[in-house]
């Protein structure tokens, strides 16, 4: 019997600009691609969640600090504790740290400007629920494009971070004055994970590369594999 579509939703801010994208590259990977709105206080039956990248509530205080109190955001934090996947990609990923989920705070780039381009990037773990597609020490090439995306954190917590592995992936060159050069991290479950660069604008070789097709088709797999018992 064929496995079924997960049921993955996409929550829409005010502000938000790659919900679409994600919705697009969740469908193109076999994913039943649910569009959520912020304002939802509880969420329908889903297998995962991604939190988009884009400007939410126009990135006024902190970039991502309004939607953290978002009522869809509460949801997507209680579906988490209850062992849900959650995914934020680059807006997505300081509205994740945040609300607490995530580790670290996302920093004005240490160049003060804009960056947007293609960027190689080393995966750390592929074990994860969002990276079961890689192999360790692989190099991925995808999109980033952010003005607040150097991930900080104290060196204590970073050796912390470490030994218990929750540095999931790192630049393979300095791109924004990150610590340690990380560009992806996870919560210590392991089922909630935010990186700043963008697989889902990079899930076709006509954009230059489909490397980012590898993160979300393992979200995929790991959400249709959370829906089987169900059936």
């Amino acid at each position: 019997m064929a496995s079924p579509q997960p049921r993955i939703g996409v929550i829409t801010y005010p502000g938000s600009q790659d919900d679409r994208d994600a919705l697009w590259a969740l469908a193109a990977l076999d994913a039943e691609a649910v569009p959520l709105w912020h304002e939802e206080r509880e969420l329908p039956d889903l297998d995962a969640v991604v939190l988009p990248g884009g400007f939410s509530y126009g990135d006024y205080l902190r970039c991502g600090a309004i939607a953290r109190f978002s009522r869809a955001t509460a949801a997507a934090c209680e579906f988490a504790a209850e062992g849900g996947l959650v995914l934020g990609i680059c807006n997505g990923f300081q509205i994740l740290c945040e609300a607490g989920l995530l580790p670290g705070s996302l920093l004005l780039n240490e160049s003060l400007r804009f960056v947007c381009r293609d960027v190689r990037l080393v995966v750390e773990r592929d074990d994860l629920p969002f990276t079961s597609h890689c192999t360790a020490g692989q190099r991925l090439t995808i999109p980033v494009k952010h003005g607040d995306g150097r991930w900080f954190a104290p060196p204590g917590v970073v050796e912390e971070l470490t030994s218990k592995r929750q540095l999931v992936l790192r630049y393979a060159e300095p791109v924004n004055g990150s610590t340690g050069d990380v560009a992806g991290v996870c919560n210590e479950a392991g089922n909630v994970m935010g990186l700043m660069p963008h697989p889902e604008h990079a899930v076709d070789p006509l954009l230059g590369s489909d490397d980012g097709a590898l993160l979300l088709a393992s979200l995929v797999e790991a959400a249709r594999e959370a829906a089987l018992p169900a059936l």
